[in-house]
């Protein structure tokens, strides 16, 4: 679903699974930024589906970035290194790694100012490099969600010019 209304990403920080430090969206290093915000181990099946159209997406512009946000409890933080080389541990592609940002927060709020209703699937962002959000879909992949985010693309790219 698209929202009309101008919207920013909420300031959050987070480590990559190869460990450097984000302030987001500050850190955003694309003019175009897919955003892939997951609440569950289980979710990885649906980012998965997202991927191969990903990458095909940041192929076709290279000035889109995107990035794996799983996204914890500020009250699992203490665990955080634990939780991290989990995740580390079953990610093995440095690229992966790399655009991979924990973040522990305290979810009702990041999930009220991001209008997400539930923890039952992924959020996918499209956010410029200001922060605004553009577009959004949710949940599994379809060629439909795959056009909208592709046309949001195609304009982010044309406002920013």
């Amino acid at each position: 679903m698209s929202e009309n209304r101008t919207r920013i990403f909420p300031h959050v920080s987070g480590s990559s699974l190869d460990g450097k430090k984000f302030n987001l969206p500050r850190d955003l290093k694309g003019k175009t930024n897919i955003l892939i915000v997951a609440f569950r181990r289980e979710q990885t099946d649906l980012i998965e589906q997202w991927s191969g159209p990903l990458k095909e997406l940041v192929k076709a512009d290279q000035s889109i970035e995107v990035y794996e946000l799983p996204t914890l409890s500020l009250s699992y933080s203490p665990f955080r290194r634990w939780i991290d080389g989990g995740m580390r541990a079953g990610i093995l592609d440095e690229e992966a790694r790399r655009r991979t940002i924990t973040i522990y927060t305290k979810k009702k709020n990041f999930k009220a100012q991001l209008g997400i209703p539930n923890e039952e699937t992924i959020y996918i962002f499209l956010v410029g490099k200001d922060g605004r959000i553009t577009s959004q879909v949710q949940g599994d992949f379809t060629e439909e969600k795959y056009k909208q985010l592709q046309k949001a693309t195609s304009m982010n790219v044309s406002t920013e010019e």
